[in-house]
């Protein structure tokens, strides 16, 4: 009998190009030809990590493993199914459970063995590129380049070297963006609130970083982390790197970031990239030191108070955004009043027990 075989490629965006998913089916078919296996199709993840099993092209294979579609999965490598050592073995088992062998180029026919070998080699693989790319991400920062894409109010530079190699990192102010920056500070500093900031910007058309409309989050971010328009030192001259870190959560395989303590940051200054005067970054901080307090309290608030009965189960009728608590006992548009109204105009509430009472009133 003729077995059914799929094809899955996938390559890195740092690593290689788009065409290597072509070249890779097309290697995989004369494989699959000299064998007289008969595809019967391909699962493809472009320019994604081979760090997590969340990816599209993976996830519908193993489904259609699940119900039987195939016999056979041929790959280039056994790395472009998986890098991570866990997951390339939960990954064997779903499969063998399945009746699904796995063919590749570069090992042949996949079994226990190569699992736990070449689990091991590409864990430390990635364990090794890891280490050394923030090894050059250190040394890049250290030297005043970016170490990683770019602050709004910065163009980065590429030029030609004297050595004939180009040079990246470099950055210089760009103008246009670095008054949209001093503009936010002052009005900020002036007690206009992020919110009233982003929904002016928004409606003067004035673009927001990578494009996207403005966002009381983009402006007020996360102090601690050093995060939103207001936070970012480079605007004073320094550049900090390594506030924090990255672990990847195993059950979603998303990452989630960790706080590096101070004495690991590495800050550079960068006195040529200053935008904001010291004066008015002093008084930026002052007005955020006063608001956090305000927060703390709301915070303790915020713990005491009973879970609504319909906490994340209202929509709003307008834009379809969640109803949120917007006071102490009322609901309104989350995307009304977080990012304006240019995305959404209804500021209507409603109190929770008005709410919860039409909710029960219909239900019975």
């Amino acid at each position: 009998m003729t077995l059914r075989a799929v094809i899955y490629a996938r390559y890195s965006s740092d690593l290689q190009s788009a065409s290597s998913i072509e070249d890779q089916i097309r290697l995989c078919r004369e494989r699959a030809a000299r064998a007289g296996w008969q595809i019967t199709g391909s699962y493809e993840d472009a320019a994604t990590s081979g760090a997590s099993l969340m990816r599209p092209g993976i996830q519908r294979l193993q489904q259609d493993a699940r119900e039987r579609r195939f016999d056979i999965v041929i790959s280039e490598a056994l790395d472009r199914l998986s890098r991570n050592q866990a997951d390339i073995a939960a990954l064997y088992q779903n499969l063998t459970f399945a009746g699904v062998a796995i063919e590749t180029l570069a090992e042949g026919r996949i079994d226990e063995m190569h699992i736990g070998l070449k689990g091991t080699m590409n864990a430390l693989f990635l364990k090794d590129l890891a280490a050394k790319t923030r090894r050059g991400l250190r040394g890049r920062v250290e030297a005043g380049k970016s170490g990683g894409g770019n602050a709004y109010g910065y163009t980065v530079l590429r030029h030609m070297g004297e050595d004939g190699e180009i040079r990246r990192g470099d950055r210089q102010i760009n103008e246009d963006q670095a008054a949209v920056v001093r503009r936010i500070f002052h009005a900020y500093a002036e007690g206009m609130s992020p919110n009233r900031i982003a929904d002016q910007l928004k409606r003067e058309g004035v673009p927001g970083p990578r494009g996207q409309a403005w966002d009381k989050s983009t402006i007020h971010g996360n102090p601690k982390r050093g995060t939103g328009i207001l936070n970012n030192e480079i605007y004073i001259g320094r550049l900090v790197w390594n506030r924090q870190f990255f672990v990847k959560d195993p059950a979603t395989g998303k990452r989630q970031a960790r706080p590096n303590p101070e004495s690991e940051w590495i800050v550079t200054e960068v006195p040529e990239l200053r935008i904001i005067e010291q004066h008015l970054w002093n008084d930026v901080k002052a007005r955020q030191e006063g608001r956090k307090i305000e927060q703390t309290d709301r915070e303790a608030w915020e713990r005491r108070k009973p879970r609504f009965l319909l906490t994340g189960l209202v929509k709003c009728g307008c834009c379809g955004g969640g109803f949120s608590t917007v006071g102490k006992d009322r609901f309104g548009c989350s995307n009304s009043r977080n990012k304006g109204k240019s995305i959404c105009s209804n500021r209507t509430g409603i109190t929770r027990q008005e709410l919860e009472g039409r909710i029960l009133t219909i239900l019975s």
